[in-house]
Order: C-alpha cells, then structure tokens, then sequence
C-alpha cells in the first residue's frame, strides 16, 4: 500500500512496497524560493535515517536533504536536475529526489501522517 509520510524538516517518503521515495514538501520548496542546482548522490550507496541524501540550492540559501529511512538509493531522478521545475510535482510523481530500498520500515512509524503534518504546519506558522 501506498502512503505518504513526513518530517518536521519538511521531507516527504512517499511509501510503495519496499520502495521509499524521498522529496520535499511544498513548505520546504516555498521556503526556499526559486531553485538553482540540485545535487544527488550515487546509486548503490547505504544511507541510515538521517544521512543526506540531496542538497537543494536556491537563490536564497542551500539546504540538505535529510532521508527519514535507512536503505539503499536504487534510483536519483535525474529529470529534476535537468528542470528544476519538477520538484514542486507530488513524490509520487516526478518530484521525487531518490528512490531507496528500505532496510527497516518499523521506521516510517515515527513520522507523521498528513493530517499531523498539516497540523504540524499550523503549529510552526
């Protein structure tokens, strides 16, 4: 079953199978403001929860991409990198950064749903 589950740094893992894809949230994208680079890591390489799994360059500001799960990155999407315009899609779509295999998925027990992400949102607003 498909799920969609998020972090209080504004990540999104959107949830299918085994396969977790890692990304930002609209909040996360807005923040930002206008994006300049995007920089992804090697397919094939581990990473536990909490590794940087991207860097997202803005005129603003950069800011690391933070994975929420542990596993091994099986795809980057390298179609954002070319139109940085992609990112702001849903995850589950063509705004995805990476795609992991996850190696525990005890682990998307703490993070939050939508309704408590929204909730979340008006807390911090």
């Amino acid at each position: 079953m498909a799920d969609f589950k998020y972090t209080k740094d504004h990540e999104c893992v959107y949830l299918d199978g085994d396969i977790a894809s890692v990304g930002i949230t609209k909040h996360a994208q807005d923040a930002l403001g206008d994006l300049v680079f995007i920089e992804l890591p090697d397919i094939g390489k581990t990473v536990a929860a909490g590794d940087e799994v991207a860097v997202v360059e803005s005129v603003k500001t950069a800011a690391e991409v933070y994975t929420a799960v542990a596993g091994e990155i099986v795809e980057v999407n390298t179609s954002v990198v070319d139109d940085l315009e992609l990112i702001a899609s849903p995850i589950n779509e063509n705004g995805w950064l990476v795609k992991l295999k996850i190696s525990d998925a005890s682990a998307l027990d703490a993070l939050m749903d939508s309704a408590a992400y929204d909730a979340y949102l008006e807390e911090i607003d």
